[in-house]
């Protein structure tokens, strides 16, 4: 009731705190706080003609947290529905189930396009060139968190190669997989790989024999894959439109869904909740769920009226973004928990195949079938720099 005085009390020693629980004065806080002015009329319990509906105990637990963050009311800047910066990504693979886009916490984007990989500096608008192949393509990228200058590439030959981009050297090559490696997630010194061939590799890249697990319950492609922020959990889906949830060191996974309809690509675990997970089906399915990870339950559904490409979450707000393929080519943010759109960023001509958010939170940047890398400015701040529209990505390479 009075959080300066428990503060207090909580850093001084117990035999200088007592509570004085016994004294008029807290009696009477305690009876205020209850009952008001009225203590007379007032009852704790009261017996009514009929019982008011209610929640289940589990839809109770599960919307809990929603709750508390819907308590203060929020209010957030204007979000401009047109794009800030238009780049051109010529041979952008058309492949739904790759990952070719990725910004890293050192304020760096990497873009597969085709068999080379450019990295582009949003501060000074300068790209490079890392690797250019003739006789195969990259289907997957991820920078790793714990060295910013680390990249993991995956390869449609099978292989994952590790990059240093500053020194522009390949520092390790890793096997084990029988088909492309269409994505990753890191999770400090662990790599997560998922393949073509249905499996999931974790390598801890701090040994010399780095895989040290394999996961095996997907029966298509693993097309999705993101581990909790915290490490505990990996999200990982699949076009057998079946969505699993695993820990690191048990073969099987903690538990399993194929409550959408088509694949699922699109994972994203919330920033402020561990145990909520967001994820997305495709073409077939077009709707967004939210999953309980602590019980297995998914807590809502909605339809979100196209396929979902990629989900991403605010680092300031509480909103979800979704980006979209057939048929609207769009992004929306949408408002959680009510899922109520507060915008639609509309630009792309073709489906929006890859998202990235900037590590300040405070842009957006996609990719898309039609050959653009486009940035929405989604909340307050900006990446600094001219913002010319239309700069070509190749014309800065080449």
């Amino acid at each position: 009731m009075k959080p300066d005085i428990a503060h207090y009390k909580l850093l001084t020693s117990a035999e200088e705190c007592q509570t004085p629980a016994d004294t008029e004065v807290y009696k009477a806080d305690i009876s205020y706080s209850l009952f008001g002015d009225d203590i007379e009329n007032s009852k704790i319990l009261q017996l009514k003609s009929k019982p008011a509906p209610s929640l289940s105990i589990m839809n109770q637990l599960d919307n809990l947290g929603q709750r508390n963050h819907e308590e203060k009311e929020e209010t957030r800047a204007y979000i401009s529905t047109a794009a800030e910066r238009v780049l051109d990504a010529p041979n952008l693979r058309d492949d739904f189930y790759l990952s070719l886009l990725d910004w890293s916490a050192g304020n760096m984007i990497a873009l597969a396009l085709d068999g080379a990989l450019y990295t582009w500096n949003p501060i000074n608008m300068e790209a490079n060139s890392l690797v250019d192949y003739s006789s195969k393509y990259i289907s997957s990228v991820s920078w790793s968190g714990v060295a910013p200058q680390y990249i993991a590439l995956g390869i449609s030959t099978c292989e994952i190669q590790i990059w240093d981009t500053e020194r522009k050297l390949q520092v390790r090559s890793l096997l084990g997989h029988s088909s492309r490696v269409g994505s990753l997630s890191w999770n400090h010194h662990i790599l997560t790989s998922g393949s073509m061939d249905s499996t999931i590799h974790n390598y801890d890249l701090r040994i010399p024999s780095p895989i040290i697990s394999q996961f095996s319950n997907h029966e298509g492609e693993v097309c999705g894959l993101k581990w909790s922020p915290d490490g505990s959990k990996l999200a990982s889906g699949g076009n057998d439109n079946r969505l699993n949830v695993w820990q690191l060191q048990y073969p099987e996974p903690l538990f399993t869904r194929n409550d959408h309809k088509a694949c699922v690509r699109a994972l994203a675990w919330c920033p402020w909740r561990t145990d909520l997970l967001a994820s997305g089906g495709g073409s077939a399915d077009r709707t967004i769920k939210f999953w309980n990870t602590a019980t297995g339950r998914c807590i809502n559904s909605i339809d979100s009226e196209s396929q979902v490409s990629s989900l991403t979450w605010s680092k300031h707000t509480k909103e979800i973004i979704s980006a979209h393929g057939f048929s609207k080519y769009s992004l929306v943010v949408w408002k959680y928990p009510g899922m109520t759109r507060i915008a639609e960023l509309l630009g792309h001509e073709q489906r929006v195949l890859h998202v990235s958010l900037s590590p300040d939170g405070s842009t957006l940047v996609s990719a898309s079938a039609d050959e653009t890398l486009r940035f929405w400015r989604i909340c307050d701040g900006i990446i600094k720099g001219n913002n010319t529209n239309n700069m070509s990505l190749t014309t800065r390479i080449r």
